[in-house]
């Protein structure tokens, strides 16, 4: 029997992808405190619970780019 997983965790790369960003971003993201932080797995690995980047996602008041300060060009 297959059981699916309770937890799913993702690679820095695996996140990086999701939003289109290099790791590097991610990582200042993370150095910033605009992401949150990864489980320690043991050694330097670290991964991020799926579930805490959904929530993340959930509470940017108006989607993920607004987190971020960008903003949409005005029309005059």
């Amino acid at each position: 029997m297959n059981a699916v997983p309770s937890i799913i965790y993702l690679s820095v790369e695996q996140v990086a992808a999701r939003y289109n960003v290099s790791k590097d971003t991610i990582w200042r993201w993370r150095r910033d405190g605009d992401l949150p932080k990864p489980v320690k797995l043991g050694g330097r690995t670290s991964r991020w619970r799926l579930s805490d980047i959904e929530a993340w996602e959930a509470q940017c008041p108006c989607g993920f780019v607004t987190m971020f300060g960008f903003t949409l060009p005005s029309h005059t």
